[in-house]
């Protein structure tokens, strides 16, 4: 009876410091867990992001199917999407194809198959194509009007200000984009512009999802540079350009 007594209080013994070492590993890999999640919370926190964003690309470029078209993240969609833009571009650009002239081509194709395919069921015992009633929708229409609406007139409003002088740092980015604007014009037309815009959207913002980490560094770098020369410019040049009246000033 001694014997079994003593092995049982030995095996206590062992069973509690198994536990008690299990117990202490468990919340030591708890709070190693917890200091390792606020450690890349802070690094998070640290790192620098392009134009000050916060969200991933995905949703700075609207989420939705849009923003998985151009991520392409089902790459037969967005594959198609990019083949049928080249081949428009190709059609008007390369081949000398008028707008009007396809559109006459395309809707004579078509309403001449549904036409002979309607009139054929009769001879052939079948069913005439079922041609689908297409109607566009007033909410849609309303709302994409209400958009423009106010895209157009924040472009009016911001175009006021620059003109009263209120902000020279945007008038000055403005100058600057417009003369860029103008000299893709005097390159190229209005269709090849957009195709190249189009282009970039197409290519940029994945390939900036997948190196986003050395864009980030590399823009930091650029924008530190930038701000240096940006403030001996503003020291040694607009800072003697007298500026118009300010908003919160009354003209006499």
């Amino acid at each position: 009876m001694a014997e079994q007594h003593k092995e049982e209080s030995v095996l206590e013994k062992i069973s509690d410091k198994l536990h008690g070492r299990g117990g202490g590993s468990s919340s030591s890999s708890s709070d190693s867990d917890d200091d390792r999640s606020s450690a890349t919370a802070a690094v998070k926190a640290k790192i620098y992001r392009l134009f000050g964003r916060e969200k991933p690309v995905h949703s700075v470029l609207g989420g939705g199917k849009p923003a998985d078209l151009f991520l392409w993240r089902n790459k037969r969609i967005s594959g198609g999407v990019l083949a049928g833009a080249t081949a428009i571009w190709l059609l008007f650009e390369v081949m000398d194809y008028h707008l009007l002239t396809l559109l006459c081509h395309c809707l004579i194709l078509t309403l001449a198959i549904l036409f002979l395919w309607s009139n054929a069921t009769t001879f052939i015992n079948k069913s005439p194509p079922n041609i689908p009633e297409v109607k566009i929708p007033e909410d849609l229409a309303v709302n994409v009007a209400h958009s423009l609406r106010y895209e157009i007139n924040r472009g009016f409003a911001t175009l006021r200000e620059i003109g009263q002088g209120h902000d020279l740092k945007k008038f000055l980015i403005v100058i600057a984009g417009l003369w860029i604007l103008s000299v893709l014009g005097s390159c190229c037309n209005f269709l090849t512009l957009f195709y190249i815009v189009f282009m970039v959207l197409y290519t940029v913002p994945v390939l900036y999802e997948k190196y986003e980490d050395k864009v980030d560094a590399f823009g930091e770098k650029a924008m530190v540079e930038l701000k240096k020369y940006y403030a001996i410019f503003d020291e040694k040049c607009l800072s003697k350009i007298p500026k118009g009246p300010s908003k919160g000033k009354k003209l006499h």
